[in-house]
């Protein structure tokens, strides 16, 4: 028996699947008590959901601590999914259907939750996100009243102890996510930083992203899992469109690879030689960029997974 799961904030839906046909259908509040509620209907069920962003986390630890078979999908595969079977109804109740047929037809790999280390970072780099964001809309506040000149002396100093105030929380907690991920990563964290072109923020992120890259079999699922796959439209030889990035994925995550993709075609080989070449044969910078990314990744699996430092034959 199979269930598929489609999350949304406020409730969820479950569409049950027993030899091939719908078994069961309902729709229960997300929260504890629609968690109990359904859970007699689950029982004995490999349960599939999509990571549709925070809505979730909580179903799926209290279906892995119930002892449920739980597997949480890339959405983007979920929607691939769903248009190889021209599927173009799109509601929950439809949505979950598909989820359970996707898992019917490929058993996707079993999800456990991440560890208490990656769920603290996790939050901390969320909460500093939130700082940068705060910081930066004060600081183009300050910017606009300095250069209209309007503002007086007792609000200027307001604000600028304000900006002063988040540089400072900034600080701290850049240094809590830094000694966290010496604690638990040490090791990884200083393989991956020695491939040219890595930096420090790049390293926390892609190791925060996936959960020490325990979550992955291979580098190209890291790269769907952050939206970075080549999508082209190409038909015969009349119609060519320009190639896109799917845009489903962690956006905070794609711009520190962008960052560091920009400095490893100075200074990384492997990514310098293709961006280069590339470029030569006329893409776009943004397409040959996003594949010097995703060969970014791929050294990056490469070090995580053999627990060595960067080497030129990883290129």
């Amino acid at each position: 028996m199979i269930t598929g799961i489609d999350c949304s904030k406020d409730y969820f839906d479950i569409a049950v699947l027993k030899e091939g046909k719908s078994a069961f259908k309902g729709r229960f509040t997300n929260n504890l008590k629609g968690f109990k509620d359904m859970l007699p209907h689950i029982l004995d069920t490999h349960v599939a959901m999509e990571a549709t962003g925070p809505y979730y986390f909580q179903l799926a630890r209290f279906l892995y601590d119930s002892g449920i078979r739980v597997s949480v999908v890339n959405p983007l595969v979920i929607r691939r999914f769903a248009q190889m079977r021209m599927s173009r109804a799109k509601t929950d109740k439809k949505d979950a259907m598909v989820i359970a047929e996707f898992a019917q037809m490929t058993s996707p790999r079993l999800w456990e939750p991440p560890t208490a280390a990656i769920q603290s970072i996790r939050n901390l780099e969320t909460y500093l996100e939130g700082l940068k964001q705060r910081r930066h809309m004060l600081s183009s506040q300050l910017h606009a009243f300095e250069a209209a000149g309007t503002i007086d002396k007792l609000l200027y100093n307001e604000i600028k102890e304000e900006v002063e105030s988040h540089d400072k929380r900034i600080k701290e907690k850049e240094r809590q996510i830094d000694g966290l991920i010496k604690q638990h990563y040490e090791e990884m964290a200083g393989n991956i930083r020695s491939i040219p072109g890595i930096g420090p923020r790049s390293v926390s992120m892609l190791i925060i992203a996936t959960d020490g890259f325990s979550m992955f079999e291979n580098y190209k699922q890291v790269i769907s899992y952050f939206g970075l796959a080549p999508r082209i439209y190409e038909s015969g030889t009349s119609v060519k469109g320009k190639g896109h990035i799917c845009k489903i994925g962690m956006g905070q995550v794609r711009k520190v690879l962008y960052m560091a993709a920009t400095s490893a075609i100075r200074c990384n080989k492997a990514c310098k030689d293709l961006y280069e070449r590339l470029r030569d044969k006329g893409k776009p910078y943004r397409v040959a960029l996003i594949a010097a990314v995703n060969k970014l990744i791929k050294q990056v699996f490469a070090i995580a997974k053999s627990g060595e430092p960067y080497k030129a034959q990883f290129g």
